[in-house]
């Protein structure tokens, strides 16, 4: 398996926000991708496109900010960082969570899409951007809980 982003096709960026050039160096996507930091930015950037996606928005309050807050604890925690979503809330449980909600696979595939685009604002290099979509993508799959809706296609 291959250990360094060079080393998976995608070049080192000397100037981008985030320097993480060897996957090798890190432990987890959590360091890889900029620790604490790193993760709130990311929420930072993700949860406006969540609100202006027309499938998403629905299933989101208006006050994002409690929403964002545990969506910080659960990412360190998933990514590999400290466990500071089950030290304030318990176990994940995240489909159990996610079953009042209607998640269909086109949103599914929307969150994935809203969470790739704010890794890119980040400049987190192509590979790792890959890495950690692919570590998201198991879960955002593993929570739809209906069936595709004709009129979102």
């Amino acid at each position: 398996m291959p250990t360094s982003i060079e080393e998976i096709g995608g070049p080192s960026l000397p100037g981008s926000h985030y320097r993480r050039y060897h996957l090798s160096s890190y432990a987890t996507l959590y360091e890889a991708l900029g620790g604490a930091e790193a993760i709130r930015d990311l929420v930072n950037r993700f949860y406006p496109k969540v609100q202006a996606h027309p499938l998403l928005a629905p299933l989101f309050p208006e006050d994002i900010v409690p929403v964002m807050e545990k969506q910080i604890l659960f990412l360190t925690q998933f990514l590999g960082g400290p466990s500071l979503y089950s030290d304030e809330y318990g176990h994940p449980m995240m489909r159990a969570r996610h079953l009042p909600f209607p998640i269909t696979p086109e949103r599914a595939a929307a969150w994935l899409d809203c969470m790739s685009a704010a890794l890119v604002e980040l400049s987190v290099p192509e590979p790792l951007r890959k890495l950690t979509i692919e570590r998201l993508s198991g879960p955002a799959n593993h929570f739809v809980n209906t069936d595709s809706d004709p009129s979102a296609q």
